[in-house]
């Protein structure tokens, strides 16, 4: 398909700054063409390109004897590593521990500034064997599903590694999921034993994690045991079922890990699906060790002594890859972050930055949005001069944003890795390589190895070869770290990923590549409006609104758009916008009206993008509908504007639900 969006063709390219370029001698990828070489060798010769960084990179129980076996024409999850046996603790903590003791495993900045602490990888070691055994005592055997219902601290990377150490599976739900929807992923999943925490804290704030999990787990009859960390200290225990995480303490230092196959499947995480019912996604141990191990290593340079900040939390994929096990099996120090980027003060990133020599950062440009309505002169009393490699995940960033982001805290220094992934692909499909590749704004850069990404016409089927286009993402080839199917059920995964485009893997993203065949994704195919037979990609409009000025001043911080039914366009374009304090005082003043905002807002559109592009209806809000992890819930404002305000359905992973009324009230009153 031609591509419509003629300003992808504009997008100015930046030179990979130096400073990224990761130290020699450690098997990076140091220059272009080295890049094109071991890319063209992943996809046309996986078994040896995959076969030598899996021997390079894991340490092995028993060495494989085939790399991968796939099915004809893609319509089956591979197999890799057949044969093959490993542990995932051991990967991520023994050899580190073996090697060097007290080399530090772990930062934990807690929600409170400077009540964190280190842990050396020894200590790591003797802690995940002591709560292995712990739960070796209450009957968890290899195969065995644990749910983990933990917030960023310690306890939750400890008791990842000691499930996997005993051959189990772990599944970590958010915890900020509500009793109803934990209850379904335990049941799910058909998990006997939970791990949590009494209570949760979280900018200053009391979070009931151990109220949740007893709500939940009435209608869960065969969880066995409870293992409760004390964060607070408060929080009963139900005799019988419920043990202290201290008591874990009881047990040896040391205990052996359970080697597993390639293929035993590492952990599950549920997903959001269209249907409604969460989508258990069961990634293997060895592909996914692999896709972590690989893609932490050369997207964001980890060199021996670096220390590598991941915002994310372990009830996401991003908390998993690069928080947890991609640093770890590196052997680099993780920080793990349990409070919020404004807490107590919208330094706190920075602080971190500066006090513990940080080496990469990776955040959601969510998280960029807010700081950068701070400004940027608090920033500048910072050094970040450690800073390498600054990493952006889980939605396109702004080309605002991008710039904010390079220049007022990379200080033009720091390559930005724009990554693009998902939960069901385990680790990093699209990105830039710090040091080698130039950047462009907007584009997650080029595929990682083995990752083919072609687009298709969503209307004929066929893959577009033609440059600059734009059509469907999809995956070409299978990679290591795949997802290899929804959990307890596998026709699903195949009519979701294998079935709606044959011979390739489906990743629900619409995208565009321009003449460089750098990679701009538009956002969830059904996060793309159809106005007038105009395929408008929403994070487009959005980042449009970002880009408007008022009086040579920025206009929006925020902004949400959604595509509601329409009986003459088919579909029409509805917007929320939050916008820039020194506006909100214009209005405050009567030197303007929210009216004058909406028009003004439908105008910036209308000059940056076109005409048919422009929102029907702006709504200038306050603030608008997030999960605890940054994400903006547009399911919730579709169904605000559609009027199906008694059908807004899970609500309890918002971090503002007190906003709901003002966002309904302020529909309802605009009509």
């Amino acid at each position: 398909m031609p591509l419509d969006n003629q300003k992808l063709l504009d997008v100015r390219s930046v030179d990979a700054p130096a400073n990224s370029l990761p130290a020699d001698g450690h098997g990076h990828v140091r220059d272009l063409e080295t890049y094109k070489a071991m890319w063209k060798e992943s996809v046309e010769n996986p078994d040896k390109f995959f076969g030598e960084q899996a021997r390079n990179l894991l340490v092995w129980n028993r060495d494989f004897d085939q790399v991968l076996h796939k099915s004809a024409n893609f319509v089956d999850s591979p197999a890799w590593f057949l044969n093959g046996q490993l542990n995932a603790a051991v990967n991520c903590v023994d050899r580190h521990a073996l090697a060097d003791p007290n080399r530090i495993a772990i930062i934990y900045e807690a929600d409170e500034p400077g009540e964190g602490y280190t842990l050396t990888y020894g200590e790591l070691l003797k802690k995940v064997c002591q709560l292995a055994q712990l739960l070796i005592s209450r009957g968890v055997k290899k195969g065995d599903v644990v749910t983990i219902y933990l917030p960023m601290v310690p306890e939750a990377v400890i008791s990842m590694l000691a499930v996997a150490r005993i051959g189990a599976i772990h599944s970590c739900v958010f915890a900020g999921f509500s009793p109803g929807a934990l209850r379904d992923r335990i049941l799910d999943a058909d998990s006997r034993v939970v791990i949590t925490i009494d209570q949760g804290l979280r900018a200053g704030k009391v979070i009931e994690a151990k109220k949740i999990v007893d709500d939940a787990l009435e209608s869960c009859p065969d969880v066995q045991t409870v293992v409760v960390v004390e964060r607070t200290g408060k929080g009963g225990l139900i005799p019988g079922r419920d043990i202290k995480y201290g008591e874990a303490g009881k047990f040896k230092p040391y205990c052996p890990a359970v080697p597993v196959d390639s293929e035993h499947p590492l952990f599950l995480l549920y997903t959001s699906g269209s249907t409604g019912k969460p989508k258990g996604m069961q990634h293997s141990t060895a592909g996914y060790l692999l896709g972590a191990a690989l893609t932490a290593k050369h997207v964001f340079g980890l060199t021996p002594g670096d220390i590598m900040f991941t915002a994310g939390d372990v009830g996401w994929i991003t908390g998993h890859t690069y928080a947890v096990y991609g640093p770890l099996i590196n052997g680099v120090t993780t920080v793990i972050f349990e409070s919020t980027p404004v807490y107590p003060t919208h330094t706190r990133y920075w602080d971190i930055v500066d006090k513990h020599q940080v080496t990469q950062f990776y955040v959601a440009p969510t998280a960029l949005r807010l700081l950068r309505k701070y400004g940027h002169e608090e920033i500048e009393k910072y050094s970040l001069k450690s800073l390498r490699t600054l990493g952006s995940v889980g939605e396109p960033i702004a080309e605002e944003v991008w710039e904010w982001y390079f220049h007022n805290v990379g200080r033009g220094r720091c390559t930005i890795c724009d990554t693009y992934w998902l939960t069901e692909s385990g680790s990093i499909l699209g990105t830039s390589f710090p040091g080698v590749t130039p950047m462009k704004p907007g584009s997650c850069g080029y595929p990682f190895f083995g990752i083919k990404p072609v687009l298709i016409n969503p209307t004929t089927g066929v893959e577009v070869d033609e440059r600059p286009a734009e059509g469907v993402l999809a995956i070409a080839n299978p990679w290591p770290s795949m997802a290899r199917t929804i959990w307890g059920d596998y026709p699903r995964y195949q009519d979701t990923y294998l079935r709606p485009f044959p011979g390739h893997f489906f990743t629900g993203d619409g995208a565009a590549m321009d003449h460089e065949n750098f990679i701009f994704v538009a956002g969830r195919m059904d996060d793309v409006v159809n106005v007038s037979g105009h395929r408008l990609s929403t994070a487009e409009i959005e980042a449009s609104f970002l880009e408007g000025k008022l009086d040579n001043e920025p206009m929006i911080v925020e902004s949400a758009v959604v595509g509601i039914e329409d009986e003459l366009t088919g579909q029409a374009i509805v917007a929320f916008v939050v916008l820039e304090g020194w506006l909100k005082d214009k209005i405050a003043a009567g030197e303007h009206t929210v009216s004058d905002m909406s028009r003004e807002a439908i105008q910036v559109v209308r000059k940056d993008i076109g005409p048919f592009a422009a929102p029907k209806k702006v709504f200038v809000v306050g603030d608008l509908p997030k999960t605890r992890s940054g994400k903006i819930m547009r399911r919730i404002l579709r169904k605000i504007v559609s009027g199906e305000t008694d059908q807004l359905g899970e609500l309890s992973t918002l971090s503002n639900p007190q906003i709901i009324d003002d966002l309904i009230s302020t529909v309802q009153n605009s009509a």
